[in-house]
């Protein structure tokens, strides 16, 4: 053998000319087949047990899928007795329609119609190898053989659905040259149109020609230009119609589904969250939601991807990752100060211009179009920014902090980043900011205070303020008059040691509603001695007081930095 990845036989990519598929778009959702209860089942350390394979089915019907493969009968007793159980016990919907797999061997088919007797929808999924690959290692047998096997198994299968089909079942055919990927297309193309005819394939009753990445072997444009080249060379095209099956192996199995989309695929095998052999099968919430995010509607229900992913993690005790798109815990989250600077104007963006389109950079979709609106989008680390810490303030408790206020703010939060050295949660984030604004009481308290306002006939307002106010252990009395409740306050203080601090900035706003609604005011003060400006914050139900709270948070903590 030769040595490391010399001995690897490259990908031979079909060569075509005049390919389309690249200038197409998808405009529409494909008709989607689950292969969780099949192809997911078969991959798990502990398969599902027959209550965990009803629930998934059910989650399966809830989300909108109208096409299940529940398995392979013929198989064993555990997967035929699960076929008769959603049959007999009337757990299919007569708008859904159960699809069981069956290798091209004639006993196994036979058992396979035992299998569905009673049920109302069926796909007859049948499959052979066809690779050259396979028939070299496997089946030892040219291309002549592979056939035979194909269509001496069309031909029972056509044979002994007759009756079914006269008694009213509504009973349909799939055909998958496993794979697909590793056969020549033009060979492809043959065995396919021979099981057509053999299926006496029409327009009004068209077969499934499945075409699997069995497993994945080749770039996604390489297998697009394979899928456009068969769609264009198979004769039988308007009776059939094309489906993917794609699996991870290269870790492109959306991509690949994609392509194929637009090189002419009409239908798509596909688990939730991947789950499959090796690394899986196509993940059909990705691909749903990727169509979601471009306009189109998927035709499947995922508004409760929480719910969704409980099911799926308890049934087949699979863990769905952190990463996972869409679905995993840390996907609309923000660490880095950019990102989360970002996301917080696209917020304000939203508010304000009331525009109808999902518009916040760094969050493809709406959270809530999954049912994850009350989860954090942005989370504080030592690699967040200004702006996070502002956002967790607004979103989680309420407060819009001015935004100039955002970096002193923000590097409050980043040196308990650092010093802690992991993640900090909301509500340390909220602790710190009443530590450092709205609970710094020292040196100076006020503790009474009383207004008297005047309007003349011009409509200027005057007001009095009168107050007591505590220094250490010093209690005097202060008195002022301005324009305002705040300019008559400021001016009051003035004269108290407090005349170095110059009025710079005020802004306010409510945090709770109703008639016991609670106001916030922030305050932005200038010490003249040394030029160092300091934000104040008040919190109270009276409008009045809350500016003469945060003005006194202002100078106090100016105090406390020159101590």
């Amino acid at each position: 053998m030769k040595p490391g990845y010399q001995k690897y036989i490259p990908f031979q990519p079909q060569k075509i000319v005049g390919r389309t598929w690249p200038d197409k778009v998808i405009t529409k959702a494909p008709i989607w087949c689950s292969v969780d209860l099949r192809d997911g089942n078969q991959a798990l350390v502990d398969p599902m047990n027959l209550q965990e394979k009803l629930e998934y089915f059910h989650t399966l019907i809830d989300i909108g899928v109208k096409e299940i493969e529940i398995g392979f009968p013929s198989a064993s007793e555990t997967e035929y007795e699960i076929c008769r159980e959603l049959i007999e016990g009337g757990h299919i919907p007569d708008d859904v329609t159960i699809q069981v797999l069956v290798q091209a061997r004639e006993h196994l088919i036979k058992k396979t119609f035992e299998a569905i007797r009673g049920a109302k929808n069926v796909i007859l999924h049948f499959y052979n190898s066809t690779s050259t690959l396979q028939r070299k290692v496997v089946f030892h047998m040219d291309t002549d053989g592979i056939t035979k096997i194909a269509t001496d198994a069309a031909d029972l299968i056509y044979e002994m659905s007759r009756p079914l089909i006269e008694e009213g079942m509504n009973l349909r055919f799939e055909y998958s040259p496993e794979s697909f990927m590793g056969t020549e297309m033009d060979y492809a193309v043959e065995i396919c149109q021979a099981v057509l005819d053999h299926l006496h394939a029409t327009p009004d009753n068209k077969v499934i020609l499945n075409l699997p990445t069995t497993v994945e072997n080749c770039m996604p444009n390489q297998f697009a230009d394979m899928l456009e080249y068969f769609c264009k060379k198979i004769p039988g095209r308007d009776c059939a119609i094309i489906s993917l099956h794609p699996h991870n192996d290269r870790g492109t199995g959306v991509a690949t589904t994609e392509m194929g989309l637009l090189a002419g695929a009409d239908r798509v095998e596909a688990t939730l969250f991947g789950n499959g052999e090796r690394t899986g099968n196509v993940d059909m919430i990705t691909l749903a939601m990727n169509m979601w995010t471009q306009g189109i509607d998927p035709q499947l229900n995922f508004s409760n991807i929480n719910k969704i992913k409980e099911m799926y993690e308890r049934c087949t005790k699979m863990p769905v990752g952190d990463r996972q798109p869409y679905a995993g815990k840390l996907v609309f989250t923000a660490f880095s100060g950019s990102h989360q600077d970002a996301i917080n104007k696209g917020t304000q963006y939203m508010k304000e211009s009331g525009t109808e389109y999902w518009e916040i950079p760094y969050l493809p979709i709406d959270p809530a179009d999954v049912g994850r609106e009350y989860e954090p989008i942005i989370r504080i680390n030592s690699q967040s920014g200004k702006g996070g810490a502002a956002y967790i303030m607004e979103h989680n408790f309420g407060f819009d902090l001015p935004k100039a206020m955002h970096p002193e703010f923000g590097h409050i939060v980043q040196v308990e980043t650092d010093k802690v050295g992991t993640e900090i949660a909301p509500e340390r984030i909220n602790e710190l900011f009443h530590q450092e604004y709205i609970d710094v009481k020292e040196p100076y308290k006020l503790l009474k205070h009383a207004f008297q306002e005047s309007v003349d006939s011009e409509g200027h307002s005057h007001v009095t303020f009168w107050g007591t106010l505590q220094h250490t252990d010093t209690i005097f009395k202060v008195s002022g008059e301005g324009n305002g409740p705040i300019d008559a306050f400021f001016n009051a203080i003035k004269d108290e040691k407090m005349a170095r601090f110059s009025f710079l900035d005020y802004a306010s706003h409510a945090i709770t509603n109703g008639s016991d609604s609670q106001g916030v005011a922030y305050i932005l003060l200038k010490d003249q001695r040394d030029g160092k400006e300091y934000w104040g914050v008040g919190l109270s139900h009276n409008i009045n007081l809350a500016p003469l709270r945060a003005i006194l948070s202002a100078i106090n903590r100016a105090k406390r930095n020159h101590q």
